[in-house]
């Protein structure tokens, strides 16, 4: 009996992480769904001229400013006072900016909001991650990271969805309360509120046992410059980024730039970046689950990265040079598989997860993921300026194989983590 409630209660913090990284991925895409058509509508409001394309980099590199700052602080936060605090107060936080963006009118107070969005959405996934790495069973963990990660992906598609279809909700929301809303207002207050519900949901969810069996033993905790301060904890930090670094390459450059820049280089007409990163995050959430379920027959981390990177090394080499004059829906059956190669995010922020102690573990996940997203602006930044001499296809190339190169030498430097035991402290 003790058993079948102890199994209930874990598979409703299961539930409710995977709910809560659901929200986050949605409201993490829903700023690219909408940038272009917010600022037009502020354009027009205001009788002001906006460069669309510049300021909406500007803003969605202020979202990734705020995750590299809540990475650090909801990490640290967690490790101090608790996982449950910082699933809590990282879905307060971006529900409440992605309702106030739905009213923000000028750029100022927009890159604002999406700072604060963004040092919201940092703590999410670390959280959930911490909390069922350290509730579950070592056999059996990854089934939980798995399904949190697999489901949380699908963010992403409902995000493009009610970016496309949103006109619908617009229409409905203006017969029942007779205010029209624009369309990416009605995409922002989903968002908010959607969030704002999940948080209802999550009470009676409980801490962790390592955290609290921690308080008794009075080490120090979430000490992110420890994990700097001697070479041991400094390289296998950085090795838990550097396996990361594909995931975010295949997504932010093939996929993000497919209607601005792979469309004229591949000959292809009718690309939409709205479908091509839905297609890309249902293949994203398909490799998580495979990635997820192959990780526990193998009973192997390392394995599966391998294989995962050994996959995105050839889609590459077939994106780069066999996609030319292929068909807009032959594309976007690319952009799945670009994500299903991509796919084996779980099994990152597991490994993540598994290397350090208990005291330091909030801290190493939260902050690990959120500086691989912010790995986004080098690896695009890379990526234009090499453009400008080989041209974007040979760029996309480098930059990749770059990332693929540092992503397996960190995998195999990286300890073997599978069923291993986290109750323990790290000397900070």
């Amino acid at each position: 009996m003790i058993k079948k409630e102890k199994s209930s209660i874990f598979n409703w913090l299961i539930i409710v992480a995977a709910l809560g990284y659901f929200v986050d991925i949605y409201d993490l895409v829903l700023f690219n769904v909408v940038k272009k058509e917010s600022l037009e509508y502020i354009q027009q409001l205001k009788g002001i001229d906006i460069d669309v394309k510049n300021t909406g980099i500007f803003l969605f590199n202020c979202q990734m400013v705020g995750m590299l700052i809540g990475g650090i602080l909801w990490g640290v936060w967690g490790d101090k006072k608790g996982r449950i605090s910082v699933l809590f107060g990282s879905i307060l936080l971006y529900s409440l900016a992605n309702i106030i963006n739905a009213f923000t009118f000028d750029i100022s107070s927009y890159a604002v909001v999406r700072v604060i969005a963004g040092i919201g959405l940092a703590g999410e996934l670390g959280a959930g991650i911490t909390l069922v790495s350290e509730t579950m069973d070592k056999e059996k963990r990854g089934y939980g990271t798995m399904i949190i990660v697999t489901f949380g992906a699908l963010g992403a598609v409902l995000a493009a969805l009610v970016g496309a279809k949103g006109q619908m909700l617009v229409g409905l929301i203006a017969s029942l309360t007779g205010y029209t809303f624009q369309n990416w207002q009605v995409v922002y207050l989903i968002g908010g509120f959607i969030g704002l519900l999940l948080l209802l949901l999550r009470v009676g969810t409980f801490e962790s046992g390592m955290f609290k069996d921690m308080k008794t033993h009075g080490v120090k905790k979430g000490d992110f410059l420890s994990l700097f301060r001697n070479k041991e904890s400094r390289s296998k930090y950085l090795y838990c980024i550097m396996i990361g670094l594909p995931t975010w390459f295949m997504i932010g450059v093939p996929v993000a730039l497919s209607q601005e820049v792979f469309a004229e280089e591949l000959g292809i007409n009718g690309i939409s970046n709205g479908t091509a990163v839905m297609f890309a995050y249902l293949g994203l959430s398909i490799g998580d689950l495979a990635s997820g379920l192959l990780s526990q027959v193998l009973r192997s981390r390392k394995l599966v990265v391998y294989l995962y990177l050994l996959l995105s090394l050839i889609l590459l080499f077939v994106y780069v040079f066999l996609l030319k004059g292929i068909s807009v829906e032959a594309y976007y059956s690319i952009c799945f598989l670009i994500g299903f190669c991509a796919g084996y995010w779980a099994i990152f922020v597991s490994i993540a997860a598994e290397q350090f102690g208990t005291n330091i573990r909030s801290t190493v996940t939260n902050t690990v993921p959120n500086f691989v997203r912010g790995a986004v602006l080098p690896i695009t930044m890379s990526f234009t300026a090499l453009g400008g001499y080989t041209g974007n296809m040979t760029s996309t190339l480098i930059v990749g194989l770059v990332c693929l190169a540092l992503a397996t030498f960190a995998t195999y430097k990286v300890k073997e983590t599978f069923a291993k035991d986290l109750n323990y402290f790290e000397t900070l």
